[in-house]
């Protein structure tokens, strides 16, 4: 009976939250909306909390800058399982022949972890701001390497971007950081202008800067709506910093925000021209569209598309009245009109309420999400 308990109640305890999970995010595109964001918050804290475990055995042996690599990865399968969820590359070769360098990558919102999670490469590390040394993610940093940056002190500042440039150089380890310094989702795609911090650490550090762009991916997540899909990134060429010095930044700034604008509206563009139009409508019969997944989510059935998702049509033929019960023309006119009116002040009171439930996202400080963070230079 002990192993028996032993086995069925972590079942048991688990099963329960994965039942209320499902069934919220199948009520509604609201539902799904807060059920989604609950397991993703879930697994972050999850992989975070196991990763000092990776971390220390793994620094033993010397592949302190490999941590980062191994936590991502391991992120982005736990996400990817739970959520069908997962991410398409274009151009993986240029981050591998870029290597060492400085990866910029736009910043949308929480699930740009997600691409890191696919894209982070080993002997990579990212920036944060020092005062997380200090939280219960701080020996985790630590050990895998992290650089930290005092952002409320000039001369310390400064100091720590020289430290961090000799660092990256002496150890030919790679940085990921999000130069535009606060998180950009919105309906049109767009690129802020770019902060000029790891710049200054790529020309001091002699390593170039890889780009790496991030489709709008308005469609599938944003305040309010969050669905399965594919997150389409472009990996652009390595950007040389040989022989430049600190008047070039300038240009350099330009010529990468330049091209990480241009890819993602054509990015953008590409997608929208290669949707398909939508099918005729089915013939009046049952039938059922089944896609295989692992995802813990049911699809909803109020959802804005229903690509990739359980599909089922039901036809249940028409059974004519007799005419003794059949309304006179005037009754049934008048039967249609309130119908209408009713519906369409349904109709209305339901967009209103869903426009008030979105909000924007724009300007939201990076060091407050996930705690990578690009210093500007001090001034």
């Amino acid at each position: 009976m002990g192993f028996f308990s032993f086995i069925v109640k972590p079942i048991a305890y688990i099963s329960i939250p994965v039942f209320l999970i499902r069934s919220l995010s199948s009520s509604s595109p609201t539902g799904e909306y807060y059920a989604r964001v609950t397991v993703y918050l879930s697994a972050m804290s999850l992989v975070a909390a196991c990763s000092a475990m990776m971390a220390i055995p793994m620094a033993a042996v010397g592949k302190q800058y490999d941590v980062q690599h191994a936590v991502a990865r391991t992120f982005y399968f736990v996400v990817g399982q739970l959520m069908d969820l997962n991410v398409k590359v274009e151009g993986e070769e240029n981050l591998e022949k870029g290597l060492p360098g400085i990866i910029m990558s736009n910043h949308q919102s929480m699930l740009d972890v997600f691409v890191i999670g696919r894209l982070m490469p080993k002997r990579a590390t990212i920036m944060a701001k020092e005062s997380l040394l200090y939280t219960p993610l701080g020996p985790f940093m630590k050990l895998s390497g992290s650089i930290f940056v005092n952002r409320g002190n000039h001369e310390r500042a400064l100091a720590s971007l020289a430290a961090a440039a000799r660092k990256i150089k002496a150890e030919r380890v790679s940085l990921w950081i999000f130069p535009e310094g606060t998180r950009t989702l919105k309906e049109t795609p767009d690129i802020m202008p770019l902060k000029k911090g790891g710049f200054h650490l790529a020309v001091q550090a002699g390593i170039p800067i890889i780009p790496v762009v991030v489709e709008n991916y308005w469609s599938l997540y944003k305040p309010g709506w969050f669905t399965r899909g594919t997150l389409r990134v472009r990996v652009l060429p390595a950007i040389s910093t040989a022989g430049k010095t600190a008047e070039d930044v300038n240009d350099l700034i330009s010529v990468v925000r330049e091209q990480m604008l241009t890819a993602i509206r054509d990015m953008t563009s590409s997608n929208s021209s290669s949707s398909s139009p939508p099918p005729p409508a089915p013939a009046p019969s049952t039938s059922t569209l089944t896609t295989p997944s692992s995802s813990i989510f049911k699809p909803s059935s109020q959802n804005e598309s229903d690509k990739g998702r359980d599909l089922k049509v039901e036809v249940t033929p028409l059974v004519p009245l007799p005419p003794a019960v059949l309304p006179s023309v005037p009754v049934a006119a008048e039967y249609v009109e309130r119908g209408m009116s009713s519906a369409s002040l349904s109709s209305s009171s339901s967009l209103n309420q869903w426009k008030s439930e979105v909000n924007s996202e724009n300007g939201v400080e990076t060091e407050e999400d996930e705690g990578m963070i690009l210093v500007g230079r001090p001034t």
